[in-house]
């Protein structure tokens, strides 16, 4: 969503993209100038990264929410995926942390219907221990059709219009998804199979198909009929043997084809299925539920998954599109840190017109951070030595990762065993060269580019934690950790 100045000055916009001043975090007050800073200049590490663009930055003590290193603090820029701690906290507190998405079937009269709710993380073993539930419930002759049903959920082609066709992170979204609606092609001297992969089970996905053509690019094409997707792959790309995962555009279609073969293993034959627009009705004969939300946002956050963060973020607003359902995020954040400025359009981070500040991101983690163990939910990142290995090191970072072309962000918390913790936001990108990459897969230079950028936010955490005073006294009841 972006807000127009028109829309301010209509009020549309107030506590949404307002001015930059830098509010209340956990009850202190944040001045917007005099802003004490740690004894450390960032600048030196930020000069020899040689990223061009900009990097802006916002370092806050956890506990007490003051401010203590800024860079560009207030500047928008593209948050990528550290957007998904955005859409973590939006939908826990819109939809409670025991939330599951159940995926059903349902037999209305001689017709039997998958109807798809929106699980992100269902996978082909589920949808046997569905089918084997199913089975088990069935009487009388086999059903004369099969309906899948995928509305519980606004249906998107794919999740970013930009990015590449073949891109197995940018897969069609639905209320039926099936391996986060990816399918597995792999192949061996010249043979190819395309499986809808399980942890155990990997039936053939019999709605998708791929050949080898001579050509050096495209790498991929693709093109769809109502009833089948097909790909080509240039020979040349393969190799003696390989895989990938391929994104999935007719995701009911998929289940349903799968859930067919499931049934027909043991012993009960199904129609071929076709897609249900109405919302099901009839008697429930089988139901599987999700894991609770905590797990699943657990899993996004570490993982980054972007399908997953479409779905719970619009499971949250329960809005009917991407950019409404945007829109109501970046409304309930505005209410929680009134009078910054940032503009959402999805949940993931995808679109590269999303916008946040440094500043932001920092004061939402240090108000989270015990409210709802935000740190327990965020991935480990690791210091590296030189040459990229893991080293120890006495500082413990927990974060969310962020990255596009020429875009790479980190936000979390860094701490030490004593409790000293400092809630942080980098973000870094070069919008020139950004532009000119998108949807592109590795454009030259990427890779140097943003192992650049990784070394700079490593060496500043270890600069602003370095820089911290010593803990005299733990405070009373202190454990040395957020969690």
């Amino acid at each position: 969503m972006t807000v127009t100045r028109r829309m301010l000055l209509a009020g549309f916009g107030a506590g949404l993209f307002a001015g930059r001043a830098l509010g209340q975090v956990a009850g202190v007050a944040l001045p917007a100038t005099q802003i004490p800073a740690l004894g450390f200049d960032a600048e030196p590490s930020i000069a020899f990264a040689k990223l061009g663009g900009d990097v802006g930055f916002a370092v806050l003590d956890a506990q007490s929410g003051e401010v203590v290193s800024h860079r560009h603090e207030a500047r928008p820029m593209a948050p990528a995926s550290t957007l998904k701690i955005v859409t973590a906290l939006y939908a826990l507190d819109r939809l409670g942390a025991q939330h599951r998405f159940a995926t059903r079937v349902i037999r209305d009269g001689d017709r039997l219907i998958l109807a798809g709710g929106g699980d992100p993380l269902l996978d082909t073993d589920d949808l046997a221990a569905l089918a084997a539930r199913t089975i088990a419930a069935w009487q009388g002759p086999a059903p004369t059709s099969f309906e899948i049903w995928g509305g519980a959920l606004p249906q998107m082609g794919r999740l970013s219009q930009s990015q590449d066709e073949h891109l197995p992170y940018n897969p069609s979204l639905s209320g039926m998804i099936l391996n986060f609606n990816r399918v597995h092609l792999g192949w061996r001297q010249g043979q190819m199979s395309l499986e809808a992969r399980g942890s155990g089970l990997s039936p053939r996905a019999y709605t998708v198909s791929i050949r080898a053509v001579d050509r050096s690019l495209p790498l991929f094409t693709y093109e769809t009929t109502e009833k089948k997707e097909a790909w080509t792959i240039a020979r040349r790309s393969m190799g003696k043997s390989g895989s990938r995962w391929l994104p999935v555009r007719r995701p009911e279609l998929y289940a349903g084809d799968v859930f067919q073969t499931l049934c027909r293993a043991k012993g009960l034959v199904l129609p071929t299925p076709r897609l249900s627009t109405l919302t099901p009705t009839g008697i429930e004969l089988a139901r599987l539920e999700s894991a609770p939300l905590t797990e699943i946002v657990d899993g996004m956050l570490k993982y980054s998954n972007n399908l997953t963060a479409e779905v719970i973020g619009l499971a949250a607003s329960g809005k009917s599109d991407p950019e409404g359902s945007a829109h109501a995020m970046a409304e309930w954040l505005g209410q929680i840190l009134p009078g910054d400025e940032f503009a959402f359009h999805d949940h993931s981070g995808l679109s590269a017109q999303n916008r946040v500040t440094a500043m932001t991101l920092a004061r939402l983690l240090a108000l989270e951070s015990a409210r709802r163990d935000l740190p327990g939910l965020l991935k480990p990142i690791p210091l590296r030595d030189a040459k990229g290995r893991k080293r120890e090191s006495p500082i413990e970072i927990l974060a969310k990762t962020g990255t596009l072309n020429f875009v790479s962000n980190l936000a979390g918390y860094a701490r030490f065993a004593d409790g000293r913790t400092l809630a942080f936001a980098i973000l870094s990108g070069d919008e020139a060269r950004r532009a000119a990459t998108e949807g592109q897969e590795l454009p030259d230079g990427v890779s140097t580019w943003t192992r650049r950028s990784k070394e700079m936010q490593q060496a500043l955490i270890e600069g602003w934690m370095g820089a911290l005073p010593e803990r005299v006294a733990a405070p009373a009841g202190a454990t040395g950790t957020l969690r």
